[in-house]
């Protein structure tokens, strides 16, 4: 079960911001607090001494400790080619799949993936569909898989938009507390169905900020989270105006739903991830995101409690090294690497790759004719 923090913050005024001059911008960015003591924090500061306790859980891969994780990596042997693939299915129950360059690139369908994922289900399989992609909520997922010609319950979906709604549900955010969004509809959508009040998102998008001498720019207090997920309406008014939540609001948490450094937006070529936005807000407040999306476990974890499933009887299968086969390792899950999507043979085998997974294929349709060999 996923533990649950009881927080508490003072209540505020609301302050609704807009850009006033002033004559002094003094001080307007110390230096980040450090994380609170190990002692009882008094309920002034109890929210944020919660945010570092779970932040430091899963920061980043969701591994409390990454070095211990990196030297078992070393060790992993090296990936094997899927040659039997009636044997892994008939090995786990479950089957968690990403989607851009494994079910997709772009707007179109990877070869082979209904008549697979019609395999599967015949064969009595759970599967879920698990993408770090922030920009649409699960419905507007659901609709894509339906225009593809693709039957997905949308039950049956997680995005990293969904992932930051449910990590603020699992800590009982304030409800007098706001979220900025840097990102696009996906997040505000999830956050309306969590009934978690939030402001900025594409709208933002067009603002711009006049520096004028003496120029001071105001920001709403009632912000305890900035949440920073893909963005192609990103620009320096989000950048200045997060940057003043996370370093001037006591306990304000930076969220990232993940921290991708390519994504699909064509099939014709890799695109600047939602890791970019997030560098850009982690370099001007100087802090590290707590990580929702793949590789982090808080989504592993919420699929596992949903289902009650036993993570030994999940395969995760993906095209991504550091996010996708991490996210299956971290989680104790059995995992593919498909080569239609980002990764290609050369990357996998390439002397600087650290992380194996146990198997790999060229695409989800080699379930279909991969079989074992006969003698």
């Amino acid at each position: 079960m996923l533990s649950r923090g009881v927080v508490s913050c003072s209540a505020q005024p609301q302050k609704f911001f807009s850009a006033v001059p002033r004559s002094s911008a003094a001080a307007r960015f110390p230096p980040p607090p450090p994380p609170p003591p190990s002692p009882a924090p008094s309920s002034s500061s109890r929210f944020a001494s919660v945010a570092w306790r779970r932040s430091s859980s899963f920061c980043c891969s969701g591994n409390p400790n990454p070095r211990s994780r990196m030297e078992a990596l070393r060790t992993r042997a090296s990936a094997q080619p899927l040659q039997d693939a009636d044997d892994l299915i008939d090995s786990v129950e479950t089957f968690i799949f990403d989607c851009d360059g494994v079910i997709w690139k772009g707007d179109s369908l990877i070869d082979g993936v209904p008549e697979t994922l019609d395999m599967l289900r015949s064969k009595g399989k759970r599967l879920v569909f698990v993408t770090n992609n922030s920009t649409k909520s699960r419905k507007q997922y659901g609709k894509k898989f339906e225009t593809l010609g693709l039957s997905v319950n949308e039950e049956e979906i997680f995005a990293s938009s969904f992932a930051a709604a449910a990590y603020l549900k699992s800590i009982n955010f304030p409800k007098d507390k706001k979220v900025y969004v840097i990102g696009e509809d996906g997040i505000l959508k999830e956050l309306e169905l969590a009934g978690i009040q939030h402001l900025g998102g594409p709208e933002d998008g067009g603002k711009k900020i006049e520096l004028k001498p003496g120029f001071y720019m105001e920001h709403d207090e009632d912000v305890g989270a900035v949440v920073v997920g893909f963005d192609r309406y990103f620009n320096y008014y989000k950048v200045q105006y997060g940057t003043l939540c996370i370093r001037e609001n006591p306990g304000c948490l930076f969220i990232a739903t993940n921290r991708d450094a390519v994504t699909h937006l064509t099939d014709a070529q890799e695109w600047a991830g939602g890791g970019s936005m997030v560098g850009a807000i982690g370099g001007s407040t100087q802090r590290e995101p707590l990580v929702v999306g793949k590789p982090s476990t808080f989504m592993m974890d919420y699929l596992a409690d949903k289902f009650g499933i036993q993570k030994s009887q999940i395969c995760m299968v993906g095209d991504r090294l550091d996010t996708d086969i991490l996210f299956g390792q971290n989680g104790g899950c059995k995992t593919l690497l498909v080569l239609s999507g980002v990764t290609s043979l050369s990357m996998l085998q390439s002397p600087d790759n650290k992380i194996q997974p146990d198997f790999y294929t060229n695409k989800i349709s080699d379930f279909l004719s991969l079989k074992a060999a006969t003698v």
